[in-house]
Order: structure tokens, then C-alpha cells, then sequence
């Protein structure tokens, strides 16, 4: 889908903006004590249920080092009918809430939140889903735009984007992706 900008890029409010949300972003994955693959699940949800582009093309590559592969990556998009482990199951539950009605949470999601994740956790999961929310400027802005193939990625310390880490990854993880119908061929 092409989109149209609504903001022309490098534009001093585009500048601010982008400075804004890279130091909330930052902050956000400094703090974090959930797994990476739990991370990646959550933020893989946020990116589907936004339809941003751009966090539909990379992967965290600390999440693929732990198990992550597409064919669970996929799964986030009918994760309630899935094989996904009953923790990721719960916290893509909240993370649905949190970005539609979280007034809604109901007692049962409260129950089951505190059986797979402590406090600290389900205070990142929370913060975490507000950072992975941040796209919808971009897509309501078009200013989200795709890698043409699949990109991993790591954070830095300093919780920003490791610019180091990029790779673009194989054709057959590629392949994979386009399979498990979550990007289109190249």
C-alpha cells in the first residue's frame, strides 16, 4: 500500500518529533526486564494491529538468538487459536487492551497477567506497548516506510537502535516470512 506524507521528512517538526519519540523508545527498552522473545512478540502485535511497515520489516535480533523464528512471528496475528506458549498468549491479550480499550481489562486477563509475569514485568509490558504505539504517528503521517526485505536489528545500551547490528536477512528467512504470509515477495 503506498501512503501518502503528510509531513515531508527532515523538516525541523519532523526532526523534533522523530528526537521525541527516539528518547521515549530508548528509555523504554532501557528499563525492560522481559524476554526477548516476549518483547519481540509484543512489538510484532503493536506493528500488525497499526500496520506499520517499518516495524513489520525488522526483528529483533536478540529475540531470534532466543527461539524466535517466523513461523512464531506469524503466529502473532492469530495468537489466541496458536501453539504460542500460554505467557505469550497473555501478554499479547494485554497488549490488545492496551491499545484498544484498557479500561476493559477484565478480571480474568488480571489474574492470568499476574500467574505468568511479576509487577516489574507487566509495568514494561505496559511501557513497552506505549513505545511499540509511537508508530501510529508514522502511519498516520506516512512517513512509515518498509525495507524492502526482512531487516534484524539489535538495541544498544543506551536502549537506541545499534546501527551495527542491521543485516538484511537471508533469502530463506525471506521465504520463510512470505510463507508464513506476513510480508509480500520481492
Amino acid at each position: 500500500m503506498i501512503r501518502n506524507r503528510r509531513v515531508p521528512l527532515g523538516t525541523e517538526g519532523d526532526q523534533r518529533l522523530q528526537a521525541a519519540l527516539d528518547n521515549l523508545g530508548a528509555a523504554s527498552v532501557r528499563v525492560s526486564s522481559l524476554d526477548p522473545v516476549t518483547t519481540e512478540l509484543v512489538r510484532l502485535r503493536c506493528a500488525r494491529h497499526h500496520d506499520c511497515r517499518v516495524c513489520q520489516s525488522g526483528r529483533l535480533g536478540v529475540a531470534r538468538r532466543a527461539g524466535l523464528d517466523e513461523t512464531m512471528a506469524a503466529k502473532v496475528d492469530y495468537y489466541w487459536a496458536s501453539d504460542l506458549e500460554e505467557k505469550h498468549k497473555v501478554a499479547l491479550r494485554f497488549a490488545d487492551a492496551l491499545m484498544t480499550r484498557p479500561e476493559d481489562i477484565e478480571t480474568t486477563l488480571k489474574d492470568e497477567l499476574h500467574d505468568h509475569f511479576n509487577a516489574k514485568e507487566l509495568q514494561d509490558i505496559a511501557v513497552l506497548v506505549m513505545k511499540f504505539n509511537h508508530q501510529k504517528i508514522h502511519v498516520a503521517l506516512g512517513t512509515d516506510e518498509a525495507s524492502a526485505s526482512l531487516v534484524e536489528f539489535d538495541f544498544a545500551e543506551d536502549g537506541h537502535l545499534d546501527p551495527s547490528t542491521l543485516k538484511r536477512l537471508s533469502r530463506e528467512d525471506r521465504m520463510a516470512n512470505v510463507l508464513a504470509g506476513t510480508t509480500p515477495p520481492t
